[in-house]
């Protein structure tokens, strides 16, 4: 089992940064792929970021490419999502999930483990 908890969210004026931050209990974290979705009010949940177990590689949404960076730090069983210049549109509910196995994965279906979510608004 994989517990996984975000913080970091908060409200923002457009063009700031967040940086956002997933705590995981799981053993072997590094064998996880993990990824942030995001969920705005009356919209899908939709892919944001992933990155493979030892951070070999990452993959970003068009919509945040050159904005979003997303990071891990295996010691410490974290994983980050760094936001900068934001847009009212990255307005939503941000979510850390795990996937094993690995490989990169971009839909909701391939995750097995969800945090609870953090809630990023920004104001324009």
């Amino acid at each position: 089992q994989v517990q996984l908890v975000e913080s970091g969210g908060g409200l923002v004026q457009a063009g700031g940064s967040l940086r956002l931050s997933c705590a995981a209990s799981a053993r072997a974290f590094s064998t996880y792929v993990m990824g942030w979705f995001r969920q705005a009010p009356g919209k899908e949940r939709e892919f944001v970021a992933t990155i493979g177990g030892n951070g070999a590689y990452t993959y970003s949404a068009d919509s945040v490419k050159g904005r979003f960076t997303i990071s891990r730090d295996n010691a410490k069983n974290m994983v980050y999502l760094q936001m900068n210049n934001l847009k009212p549109e990255d307005t939503a509910v941000y979510y850390c999930a795990a996937r094993n196995p690995s490989g990169p994965a971009r839909r909701t279906d391939d995750y097995n483990y969800w945090g609870q979510g953090t809630q990023v608004t920004v104001s324009s």
